[in-house]
């Protein structure tokens, strides 16, 4: 395939694709599935987002944001290959899916195409035959799931149709077959084509380019573009398409091809406008938040961000923020922006381009055209919002100003609905937080700045703690730096900075950016004062795992290994350690630099009377192993270092190993706890520094 040059503005049109993405998904999932006279009787005409009048919430956990997201992630765990084959992102599932958890339907056998293809996975039928015909049969495999996660592909494939088409082929066989395929494959394309192309007509006919000319895909779009051309009324064009493309001439609980309908349809009669497209295909009914997302996307790299810039405030109630519910917990809590580098970077690497890292890399940058990063007002009386690629954070009296941005499971996402929110904290006790803020020279007298986080205490409310003052005056710059105290074992929910202004009158204060770096130095035990949130920081990825065992951590698995999960990827060099008591199991131990339920390094002493260091990547290679007494009951004190490619393990203060790794080193992951077949106890675990 020819590497074109990437769009000058690549990578705002991939943050423009991602916001499409988000914020369709946040318009349609609250009336998923209703009917289009449903839709007409309980809510009307689709302007804006309606979650207020269903008494739900705007922002969820949902499986086309998070497969979407996740998935992608096979790219740079593969090298940025684009060679990358079905089996690799086949891993890429396993590794990053807890089975009845998260980001799928877990429909059942036969029912649900993604569960489907899991348990083909997970029994060892690798990738592309785990989503074929031949083996799930034409109604199971040709679902609407290939579709819905295929914006990334084309993300990374700027101005690249051919490329987008044949990594949504790729990626869409794990779990889909025949029209499901050609579907993702044509939208995918039509997508990529959208960096370089803004005319309708051509986009569709891209996309038909890359699939049969006889698939029912071709011919559905065929007749829709004969309807938009002899009949004005997009209702009576959804009629026409229902009568001869609905759910009822296919089987399955979400056929692609009615779904892929609807887009093609408000695409044409939208114009490709922001406002009117999702409002008819939102209008239209069936799986609105998948075919409000991939329309969003496309609409997005199209229209670029002031696409947006409409009668309706479509980015401010969102704010960029997004959860990703996975086996990689510290990137669970993210946002748009932070994703839309990641994902320009992948782009950036397939086309032999270096990476870009606003603001030399810091997690909060904003330097996106509006990006707010999931900043919102939180303390005193004001607003925020993007000005010239930083966050103004502005005040309206003496009482200031608060804002901050996530860094857990927030207060008001702790109960929900739907697909389970399964998260680490971002940020730790031990990491320094740095900060560059500046004074708007408008502003009258000095103010006082601090950094700022927030923390769950143990009747899960929030305890804010702020560091040493900075005083400003107007048109000063200054750098704030603070490393995080100890909160007593409780997770950090969100940091920002808050601003005390010297008397009664308005004023800005501009954060520039803020980031964090280091390792943190934590102990990881049940808190004096309780609470529920320090449980909910670990990741399951257990068949059981509860607070109400007497241990602090009560590790049960029945079948194979499991992992109970913290930390981030951003963790690289640094010492775990944990007391661990096997109960009944055929291995127990730790984990460190995990990356997901398949890739780690890890620890293990295991009934066979063995202790192993062991590398789980693509299959599992013991790098170590040794004799070592094994006894129920008794607790063995394990730890874990990690530098750079040097792995060392040692069991109750003596050394057992001391490697280098050579060969595809994980250079950096967070922690785990583990256990295989059985059940085992932990009191407490510690993460230090190396050395």
């Amino acid at each position: 395939m020819s590497r074109n040059p990437l769009p000058a503005d690549y990578l705002e049109r991939v943050y423009a694709g991602a916001l499409g993405k988000v914020i369709g998904v946040y318009l349609g999932r609250p009336f998923e599935g209703w009917s289009h006279d449903r839709i007409m009787r309980e809510l009307g005409q689709i302007d804006y987002y309606v979650h207020d009048k269903l008494d739900v919430p705007l922002l969820v956990t949902d499986d086309d944001i998070t497969g979407t997201f996740t998935f992608l992630r096979a790219l740079p765990d593969y090298g940025n290959d684009a060679d990358i084959t079905p089996a690799q992102i086949g891993q890429t599932w396993l590794n990053y899916i807890i089975e009845g958890r998260t980001i799928l339907w877990w429909g059942g056998l036969g029912n649900s195409t993604e569960h489907t293809a899991f348990l083909r996975l997970k029994h060892g039928i690798e990738a592309p035959r785990s989503g074929s015909i031949e083996l799930n049969g034409q109604v199971v495999a040709e679902q609407i799931g290939a579709q819905i996660f295929i914006d990334g592909w084309a993300l990374v494939s700027p101005g690249r149709p051919d490329l987008a088409a044949e990594l949504a082929r790729r990626a869409g066989t794990v779990s889909h077959d025949g029209e499901a395929v050609h579907a993702a494959r044509a939208l995918a394309a039509m997508e990529a084509q959208a960096f370089v192309e803004s005319d309708l007509d051509t986009l569709l006919d891209t996309g038909l380019s890359f699939i049969p000319a006889d698939s029912v895909v071709a011919r559905m779009v065929r007749d829709i573009r004969d309807w938009h051309r002899t009949e004005p009324d997009w209702r009576r064009a959804r009629d026409l398409l229902d009568e001869s493309y609905g759910y009822d001439s296919y089987g399955g609980n979400c056929h692609v091809i009615p779904n892929h309908g609807l887009i093609v349809l408000a695409l044409l009669y939208g114009g490709g406008e922001w406002d009117r497209s999702m409002m008819i295909v939102n209008t239209c009914g069936w799986d609105t938040d998948c075919n409000s997302g991939n329309l969003g996307c496309l609409l997005g790299i199209r229209n670029g961000l002031d696409g947006f810039g409409t009668a309706h405030d479509w980015r401010g109630p969102v704010a960029d923020r997004i959860y990703l519910s996975t086996a990689d917990g510290g990137r669970a809590i993210t946002d748009v922006a932070a994703e839309a580098v990641r994902i320009a970077n992948i782009g950036r690497a397939l086309a032999g381009q270096e990476s870009v890292d606003p603001k030399d890399g810091s997690r909060f940058h904003f330097e996106l055209s509006g990006s707010l990063q999931g900043f919102q007002l939180t303390g005193g009386s004001g607003d925020v919002a993007n000005v010239e690629g930083a966050l103004a954070v502005r005040w309206a009296d003496s009482s200031g100003a608060t804002a901050t941005t996530p860094t857990f499971i927030p207060p008001e996402a702790t109960t929900m609905p739907g697909y389970s929110l399964m998260a680490s904290p971002t940020l730790y006790p031990g990491q320094r937080l740095q900060a560059t803020v500046s004074a708007d020279a408008g502003n009258g007298d000095p103010v006082d700045c601090r950094l700022v986080v927030t923390h769950y205490a143990g009747d899960d409310g929030l305890v804010t703690v702020a560091g040493s003052e900075t005083t400003l005056r107007a048109g000063e710059v200054a750098a704030l730096t603070w490393t995080v105290p100890d909160t007593g074992g409780q997770p950090i929910a969100s940091v920002g900075i808050t601003v005390t202004p010297g008397a009664d009158a308005p004023g800005t204060v501009r954060l520039d950016r803020l980031t964090w770096d280091g390792v943190p130095d934590v102990l990881f035990g049940r808190p004096a004062d309780g609470g529920s949130m320090w449980h909910r920081a670990w990741v399951d990825g257990l068949d059981d795992f509860g607070a109400r065992w007497p241990e602090t951590y009560r590790l049960i698995q029945n079948d194979g290994r499991g992992l109970l999960m913290q930390g981030t990827r951003e963790w690289a060099d640094y010492q775990v350690s944990a007391t661990v008591t096997p109960h009944m199991a055929e291995a127990a131990g730790i984990a460190a630099r995990v990356q997901g339920l398949r890739r780690y390094y890890a620890v293990l002493i295991g009934n066979d009377g063995r202790a192993r260091l062991v590398k789980s990547l693509d299959g599992e290679r013991v790098l170590a192993e040794t004799a070592l007494a094994w006894e129920l009951g008794r607790v063995y004190h394990l730890s874990l270092t990690v530098t750079g490619n040097r792995i060392q393990a040692a069991v109750d203060g003596a050394a057992l190993f001391d490697i280098e790794d050579a060969e595809r080193p994980l250079d950096g992951g967070g922690i785990a706890l583990v256990i295989q077949n059985g059940r085992a106890g932990c009191e407490e675990v510690r993460v230090r520094p190396a050395g």
